[in-house]
């Protein structure tokens, strides 16, 4: 996945969200976490929880960094089945002021 221009990433968002897809491995064993923020590759998940697992990691990873993440889940065909939002933001305990932002 290659930075385009004008601070969009290839999953077709600003750069400062994360953009997760969750979709079925090659193989069809399994699924796999993409994303342009890993160095590695996708993160391969196995087993009757791995979408809830891989969904779980996104949220936690965004929330980490401090940014809003979209997660989309998609089918074997492409087709985007569910999508999950993570507003990013760190819940304290004394906060006056709450930012809103807009992926």
């Amino acid at each position: 996945m290659i930075a385009k221009r004008n601070g969009q990433s290839s999953l077709g968002g600003a750069t400062g969200c994360d953009f997760y897809e969750v979709r079925p491995h090659k193989s069809g064993d399994g699924i796999d976490l993409i994303s342009d923020r890993f160095r590695y590759g996708p993160i391969w998940y196995a087993g009757p929880d791995a979408v809830r697992n891989a969904v779980a990691y996104a949220k936690y990873r965004s929330l980490s960094r401090s940014l809003p993440a979209n997660i989309s889940v998609l089918d074997d065909f492409g087709a985007i089945i569910q999508t999950h939002e993570s507003n990013g933001d760190f819940r304290q305990r004394r906060s006056a002021v709450r930012f809103n932002s807009v992926c």
